[in-house]
């Protein structure tokens, strides 16, 4: 495997190991983040860890409109059971999506210095949370890095039933994004319509 240097640059897609890794090291600069994620790469790692970079051979998307909504969250939606905002909370988005105890998962990849760096990269621009709130309470939410049109998803947290659904169905009917990125197969969000491409299919979508 690659271990970066001080220059913001990826090795070839070609590096990369079975396991999805194409780099380590480097840092969280927005610089260095941006860069990652224009093209196709995000990191992910433990506090313990080296910073470890990804390129999956296959990428989870979920192409907006290929959302499946189920009659219960049709009548969630209809009965205004939430409030949605975007952008109001992205600290306490990402500082609940990191701290939340979560079913089967000892801990969190959400580090301290993978927090700030989120936050910076909000601050400047570049990412973007959704929030869900119940009687003026913030109860779910996700946050992600937006590229080219492409809402790079990162985390959700939910305190209520439904609340993060509510905010990934929302984010995939806003209309805003040509695609979101969910990067890893997960069950949750294939059941939402979410799929795998091919990594080549999913660079040759996030840079046209």
């Amino acid at each position: 495997m690659i271990w970066l240097t001080d220059e913001i640059k990826f090795p070839p897609y070609s590096k990369t190991t079975k396991h999805g890794i194409i780099a380590l090291g480097g840092d969280l600069s927005a610089k260095r983040l941006i860069h990652a994620y224009q093209n196709g790469i995000f990191p992910w790692f433990s506090e313990q860890d080296p910073i470890l970079w990804y390129s999956p051979f296959r990428r989870m998307v979920l192409f907006p409109n290929e959302v499946k909504v189920s009659k219960s969250m049709k009548k969630l939606i209809r009965d205004n059971t939430f409030e949605v905002t975007e952008n109001k909370a992205f600290p306490d988005v990402i500082h609940r999506c990191k701290t939340i105890s979560r079913k089967d998962e000892a801990g969190t990849w959400i580090t301290d210095d993978m927090e700030r760096a989120y936050v910076e990269m909000h601050y400047e621009g570049f990412a973007s949370s959704i929030e869900v709130w119940k009687d003026g309470h913030l109860v779910g939410g996700l946050y992600g890095v937006v590229v080219n049109g492409v809402f790079c998803g990162e985390s959700m947290f939910s305190e209520v039933p439904n609340a993060s659904k509510y905010a990934f169905i929302y984010l995939a009917k806003s209309n805003k994004y040509r695609l979101i990125d969910c990067q890893i197969h997960n069950d949750h969000l294939e059941s939402l319509g979410a799929r795998e491409i091919e990594r080549d299919d999913f660079i040759k979508l996030l840079k046209a």
